[in-house]
């Protein structure tokens, strides 16, 4: 489904751009999707829309039969968003201890109390965190758009497979761009 409309209030959620996950081996240029990233939250922030910088700071605790990718102490300054984002005062911040950024957190409450009926998402890592992420703001009743071509994952077989098979049952997806063009419209 080709992007239709951007809601007049849409909130951005920004996955795991922090300093502790920036440097893993990725798929896609970690520098190309960061310079888009921030061109939506520019665009986000012209528009006084919700800007969401969303961190990681541990894993859930259940079994899995794969260890966590992130094992043992986390450095200081993993959680610490890269300095790209231009974090500002009026970010909300969440930090989440697993895939998702609405589990366990009061994301969604925040958002509904400013009005948000639609989320775009971007980050890392595509078939974990933003996959995750857009999945659970479509159960709770957001719209969602995925910025594809702001998103990366350290597997690219699980990048490829959420663009393809799993965004499109989601919400919608499109570029950067395509987004910035939606939200300029929009203002016109």
């Amino acid at each position: 489904m080709a992007l239709t409309t951007i809601d007049p209030r849409t909130a951005l959620l920004v996955v795991d751009l922090q300093k502790g996950i920036a440097g893993s081996p990725l798929a896609h240029s970690i520098v190309a999707v960061v310079r888009r990233a921030r061109a939506l939250i520019d665009a986000f922030r012209e528009r006084g829309l919700p800007v969401v910088l969303i961190n990681v700071a541990g894993g859930a605790p259940g079994r899995t039969e794969q260890p966590p990718r992130h094992s043992g102490a986390f450095s200081q300054d993993f959680t610490d968003f890269i300095p790209e984002l231009g974090q500002q005062p009026d970010d909300i911040v969440v930090t989440k201890r697993s895939w998702g950024a609405f589990a366990s957190t009061d994301l969604e409450r925040r958002l509904k109390a400013a009005d948000v009926t639609q989320v775009v998402v971007l980050g890392v890592a595509t078939g974990t965190g933003v996959e995750a992420t857009a999945r659970q703001a479509y159960e709770q009743g957001f719209n969602v758009t995925l910025a594809i071509d702001a998103m990366t994952d350290m597997r690219p077989e699980a990048h490829d497979y959420s663009i393809k098979n799993v965004f499109p049952r989601l919400g919608e997806t499109g570029t950067s761009q395509e987004i910035i063009d939606l939200l300029q419209e929009r203002s016109a």
